[in-house]
């Protein structure tokens, strides 16, 4: 297992933009999972430990795209009907033994390799046959309905790279390229803590001044979202000999320690006297973003901390914009970005310069495109806002006003995980 260095997280505490502090982090940090063989059927969702190279090319030999006749072009007549003796048939699985000579065709179907001389295949739609005479209309172009030896994938080709996460279609590609087997990544173990004598289990009994563990769930669903293996930790309450207890137990068998809320300096704030009596450390990166800027970076001996805001609305947002990318490298998979795609405001909006904001939407289809209205509250603890809305428009740091009619890039909520 890789080790991370003490200062990876390390930070000077000024407000840093959001795609700087990812790309100051993102050059430190260094995959902590080992790797593993695994046959295909086990590696979904899995990243790819080094290069796939393809062991034989896609497809193996030219063959069919079609069901047809195999036919040496220069053997048709460009402005006339050409009859040709069919001499053979080649099927998938079952070609056509030896060469096939000049002036003759051969009947071929989809996927059969193309017997050794012929370039084309006359589509059977449009001949017609004649007792063992095939009967075929002028105009086709040479090559045509064929699929050349290597078109898709050329033998010692990196068809892969290292670091992706593999889907189904990767699967079919390793599988296509002679892979039975592949070497991945072991997805990153986290532990999940929430902290604070004033969070409770959902469905268990309220008090006076208490509230139910929203973030726990939350977090574990976007862990889980991007691959991780979780261990729920519960929640501890604020004592820093408790805490500490939990943290080092944690960081002696996991990868990574996530939890949120608690690491401000207040009285009853203990997470960051735990992870220093856990023999770790942790950094505050102010990061200049809407919802979100405070969140805790920190190592409990080599294993990452992230500690993020204890709104549900922030905690959503910094793990899918920031927290999400790290975790991924830590996991040996490439970092990538949520995808998003542009549609136009239908409302206006004021903020500050030199920060990032994220303003909660529904779409509304329209002529020509979509439009985008603002979610009525904007409170960063307000979780029917992400429930009665679609994602997210992104306002970048430049920006100080927004008008109606404006285009912006919209984020919806199941590129983001939820």
């Amino acid at each position: 297992m890789a080790q991370l260095t003490d200062d990876c997280f390390a930070h000077g505490g000024a407000l840093t933009r959001l795609d700087v502090a990812l790309q100051d982090l993102l050059s430190r940090l260094t995959p902590v999972t080992d790797s593993e063989d695994l046959p295909l059927a086990a590696c979904f969702g899995r990243a790819l430990s080094t290069p796939l190279v393809a062991r034989n090319a896609v497809p193996p030999s030219d063959n069919s795209a079609v069901d047809g006749y195999a036919v040496y072009h220069e053997d048709l007549a460009r402005d006339a009907e050409t009859r040709l003796k069919v001499v053979g048939r080649a099927t998938a699985g079952h070609p056509f033994a030896g060469p096939q000579p000049r002036g003759t065709a051969v009947r071929i179907l989809t996927g059969a390799v193309m017997p050794a001389g012929p370039d084309t295949v006359m589509m059977q739609e449009d001949c017609s046959l004649e007792g063992d005479v095939v009967v075929i209309r002028p105009g086709i172009k040479r090559g045509a309905n064929r699929r050349l030896a290597g078109e898709d994938a050329r033998a010692g080709e990196a068809v892969i790279p290292a670091g992706r996460v593999l889907n189904a279609a990767d699967l079919a590609l390793a599988a296509a390229t002679g892979h039975g087997s592949l070497p991945v990544r072991k997805p990153l173990r986290v532990a999940l803590v929430s902290t604070g004598d004033e969070v409770h289990e959902p469905g268990g009994p309220l008090p006076e001044g208490g509230i139910y563990d929203a973030n726990r769930p939350l977090l574990a669903a976007l862990l889980g979202s991007c691959g991780c293996i979780v261990s729920d930790l519960g929640i501890q309450p604020d004592r820093q000999d408790r805490i500490a207890k939990i943290f080092a137990e944690a960081a002696a068998c996991h990868d990574a320690v996530v939890t949120s809320g608690g690491v401000s300096t207040g009285d009853e704030d203990h997470v960051k006297a735990a992870i220093e009596a856990a023999g770790g450390r942790l950094h505050f990166w102010r990061l200049a973003i809407k919802p979100g800027r405070p969140v805790a970076l920190g190592q409990i001996g080599r294993v990452p901390f992230f500690g993020l805001p204890g709104n549900p609305v922030a905690a959503m947002l910094t793990f899918a914009f920031f927290a999400r990318p790290l975790l991924q490298r830590l996991a040996g998979a490439t970092p990538v970005m949520p995808r998003s795609f542009p549609v136009t405001a239908g409302f206006a909006y004021k903020k500050k310069a030199d920060r990032r904001e994220w303003v909660r939407v529904s779409l509304h289809e329209e002529a020509g495109g979509w439009r985008a209205e603002k979610y009525p509250v904007d409170g960063a603890g307000v979780i029917t806002s992400l429930t009665r809305t679609d994602g997210l428009v992104e306002l970048p740091e430049e920006m100080q006003r927004l008008e109606p009619g404006a285009p912006v890039r919209f984020y919806p909520y199941a590129a983001l995980g939820l």
